[in-house]
């Protein structure tokens, strides 16, 4: 079956449940009234639909390809290339004094989990690109903004972000990449740098890699990394000195170019201030957090669509219950499907949610700046391990077919498992959740807790107590309980939303029903689990 973008719950959650109409009383989304919603998210459906979704198999089939030190994209992919950026949809929340639409973050993340639901690999490169915008709208300088946010926003150049490299993983303050003074205001800039999505291609006139390095006196660790933009193309025209060493070989997401980068003397600009880096790059990796937690949910939705038509159509064996002589009349089945429209129906409420306090945030409200960055860890982890989640579910649900690779079950769940991987692992993200989101004290932790459906009360309590154990416990504790402190919480604010759906709208009585009765227990568990601390761990010897 073909994709069909999700508009009608999109709106739904957005108008009804989550009080996105917030946005259009601020007097800096004025415009997004409820009309305007509807229109663009219309138009990107359409897109998504029709343009992008039949590219997603031609990606998987034909990858990316370096020839002669150029990266050959997938067939196709530059039409629908220039479909997303004649579109204006790579700059919708940019500043529209460089040529943005100004638009809040809110319906940026629903035309991106409709793109990355029709073809995962191309959306890609525009998410890269709006986390480089990002970047460069806070910490850039003029010079640097004017230059670059235009082309950056139009889609004729798009933008990478440079940050792993071969012996500094998650450990960024491991990096090696140098850049040393060329004394005309510019740097030279050696290393390399790996993992890099979509570090080249034929897509754009210029590529512009953010890229972390070391200043020659700089300090050891984080705080001495600054940030620097390192065009493919320089200003004036000519080739920078810098080169794709070779495209990884993935499990999935054959379709979007993941490059080892190589700077040999490159010349680049320092954005943000000196041994500033880390705190740039977080802007845009905030922003990729989110982002990423949409790639998940995009498989999600996109996985799920698929198993319920296959569930409708497949005639397999006879149901105790009859009614449509195929396998969704199964028992089995029925709670599998369920289970996945649970968790995508949690895992879109939770990133528009956050979406939304990002916006407001913008706008200038300061508690929601609070509430944006304590949700964003759960909305990449919860989002991410529901994609991967909901898409083996689906395999489950096609049974024997889903691991056929024709049927397109298998691609999902191998261009979603990186998803997990991408911008700290989930691991990291619910460690995160447990250090940094607590050191307010828990007050953002609390503020949450407190808005809440009453449906949801006893999980509420449950997380109260593992909170208050939280805040109490040494660190090495709280990390080994974060994961499942993390999902825990994702769990109960899936049966918030959902209970308030349901009380606006009958149709979605048995799902919150379902998840109420099947997941929602689940917390008490989690909980537990999250409270052990860490000794039981370090009584296994793994040598």
């Amino acid at each position: 079956m073909s994709y069909r973008a999700p508009v009608n719950q999109m709106t739904f959650l957005l108008n009804a449940v989550l009080g996105a109409d917030r946005l259009a009383a601020t007097d800096l989304f004025a415009e997004a009234t409820s009309d305007m919603t509807d229109a663009i998210l219309g138009e990107a459906a359409k897109m998504s639909e029709v343009v992008l979704a039949p590219l997603n198999r031609a990606g998987d089939l034909h990858p990316a390809v370096l020839e002669n030190g150029v990266v050959r994209t997938s067939p196709g992919f530059a039409d629908g290339y220039r479909a997303i950026a004649d579109g204006g949809w790579v700059g919708m929340a940019a500043d529209p004094a460089f040529g943005g639409m100004g638009l809040p973050m809110a319906l940026t993340v629903c035309v991106n989990e409709m793109m990355a639901s029709a073809c995962m690999s191309l959306s890609l490169n525009p998410l890269m690109t709006q986390g480089q915008i990002e970047a460069l709208e806070h910490h850039a300088s003029d010079e640097i903004k004017a230059l670059y946010l235009p082309k950056l926003i139009n889609g004729e150049w798009c933008g990478t972000m440079n940050l792993t490299e071969p012996q500094a993983g998650s450990d960024v303050g491991a990096l090696r990449t140098k850049a040393e003074p060329n004394g005309d205001g510019t740097y030279a800039i050696t290393g390399q740098k790996i993992y890099i999505s979509w570090g080249d291609h034929d897509l754009a006139e210029n590529i512009c890699h953010l890229v972390l390095a070391r200043l020659p006196d700089a300090v050891a660790g984080t705080k001495g990394i600054s940030l620097f933009i390192v065009p493919k193309i320089l200003p004036d025209g000519v080739a920078n000195d810098l080169g794709v060493v070779s495209l990884e070989h993935k499990m999935g997401l054959h379709g979007s170019p993941t490059a080892v980068m190589e700077y040999r003397g490159a010349k680049g600009w320092m954005v943000g201030a000196e041994n500033g880096g880390m705190a740039a790059m977080f802007t845009m990796m905030n922003n990729a957090r989110l982002g990423v937690g949409i790639e998940g949910l995009s498989q999600a939705e996109a996985a799920l669509q698929k198993a319920r038509a296959y569930a409708l159509e497949r005639k397999q064996g006879r149901s105790l219950a009859g009614g449509h002589g195929t396998i969704v009349d199964h028992a089995d089945v029925r709670r599998m499907l369920a289970t996945m429209e649970a968790l995508t129906f949690s895992a879109r409420a939770i990133c528009l949610d956050t979406a939304i306090s990002l916006d407001l945030a913008k706008a200038g409200n300061a508690e929601q700046a609070a509430r944006a960055a304590f949700l964003t860890p759960i909305a990449k982890a919860f989002g991410t391990d529901t994609g991967c989640e909901v898409s083996e579910l689906a395999m489950q649900v096609f049974g024997g077919m889903g691991f056929i690779e024709e049927t397109g079950i298998a691609q999902h769940y191998r261009d979603v498992r990186v998803t997990a991987i991408y911008e700290g692992t989930n691991g990291i993200q619910a460690m995160d959740f447990v250090g940094r989101k607590l050191m307010d004290g828990g007050a953002a932790a609390r503020a949450v807790l407190a808005e809440m459906d009453d449906a949801v009360a006893d999980a509420t309590t449950t997380l109260t107590q593992t909170l208050d154990w939280m805040l109490a416990a040494e660190m090495n504790d709280r990390f080994a309980g974060a994961v499942p402190f993390l999902r825990a919480f994702a769990l109960t604010l899936g049966g918030s939303y959902l209970a308030k759906a349901a009380a606006i709208d009958p149709a979605y009585l048995p799902l919150r029903n379902f998840h109420n009765r099947q997941l929602l227990p689940q917390v008490n568990a989690l909980c537990k689990a999250a409270v052990e601390g860490a000794s039981p761990l370090y009584a296994f010897d793994f040598t």
